[in-house]
Parts: C-alpha cells; structure tokens; sequence
C-alpha cells in the first residue's frame, strides 16, 4: 500500500534531486589547472568539463517532473531513458575523478592562454586538482541510478495519476484506479458521485 502511495513521488523526487544536483555543479569549478608557467590557475567549471553535463541534467529534471503525471507506459520509457543517462554520466563524472582526461581541461587552456595542440598546452599544465564537486555530483547520479531502476521494478503498482489533466470524459469512465481526495472533489465538481 505504502509502494503504491509514495512511489511515483520517490521517484519523482530522486529524479529532481539527481537533476538539481547536475545543474548546481555544472556551473561550479570541477577542475583546476595549475600552471607550469606559474601563471594564473585556470579553473574548468564542470559543464566544461563533460560538456553534457548540463543539458542531460536539465533532460532529468524534466523526466522527473513529467513522471509524476504519466501513464504506465510512459513511466517505464522514462525510467529506462533516466537509467541509461545516469549510466552515460556517471561514467564521465567517474572518468573524471579518476584519470582526468585532457581533452576536460583542454578547451578551457586554449580559452585562458590562446595556445592550441597537445603539445602546447601539455607544456602550460603542471598539475590538475580535482574539487568536490565531481565527488558531488557522482553522489545524485548514483541516486539517480537508484531511482530508475526502482522505477523500472516497482511503476506498475503506483497509484493512477494524471486524472485531474484529463478533459476526456470517456477516460474519466472507464478509469478504474484508487481515488484520492483531489480526485473525488474533481468529479464532485463535474457533478458525479465518486463514492459509486
């Protein structure tokens, strides 16, 4: 019963959690690149360095909103596209925290001293520190993780939702599912009894 009541907004809510999550840190410094030339260090903010970052975060948040109003069918498509964006990103968060590809810091060191090619800017880097945020941001996508996988197990048994979105009358009809007190004053308020 406690599945079928709170599972659609755990979910949700993971979802939005997760998503949060990667917007906040892709605008937060991820990487910082100290320089060989004791120059300046660059600071390489995290939607630089994965560059999808922020657009499949913004993709979660939406799922997440969407979730708590679709059908059956929709909840399984969107769990499973939830799940293989969680799988893409933690990849290149944990790429990240663990060898610290070039081509993360690259671009930023091109911007910051107008130097191009491997070589060039491999002379410029002395060393690169990794901040927390990598570390963060893992944390929501494996919660994201987590959350689609329980969405994928467990969506056939929440409760109906979306009821009061719908103006199709014959939907309305034939809709068999619990009844929650937003719905029942709903139909009170088109004039049907919701206790038949």
């Amino acid at each position: 019963m406690t599945l079928s009541r709170r599972g659609r907004s755990l979910a949700a809510s993971a979802f939005l959690l997760a998503g949060g999550i990667g917007i906040i840190s892709s605008t937060q410094t991820w990487l910082t690149v100290v320089r060989a030339d004791a120059g300046e260090p660059i600071l390489v903010p995290g939607a630089d360095a994965v560059p999808l970052l922020a657009p499949l975060s913004l993709a979660v948040l939406a799922l997440g909103a969407a979730l708590a109003i679709v059908g059956i069918v929709l909840r399984y498509i969107f769990a499973a596209l939830a799940l293989a964006g969680a799988a893409l990103l933690t990849w290149w968060t944990a790429e990240i925290l663990v060898s610290t590809p070039f081509s993360a810091v690259a671009p930023t060191v091109t911007e910051a001293t107008g130097l191009a090619g491997a070589s060039a800017i491999d002379e410029v880097i002395a060393t690169i520190e990794a901040s927390l945020w990598p570390t963060i941001t893992l944390v929501g996508w494996a919660i994201l993780l987590v959350a689609s996988v329980f969405a994928l197990v467990s969506a056939h048994r929440w409760r109906r939702g979306g009821r009061r979105f719908r103006t199709d009358a014959t939907a309305r009809a034939t809709d068999t599912g619990p009844v929650d007190a937003i719905d029942s004053w709903d139909e009170l308020s088109r004039g049907t009894d919701p206790t038949r």
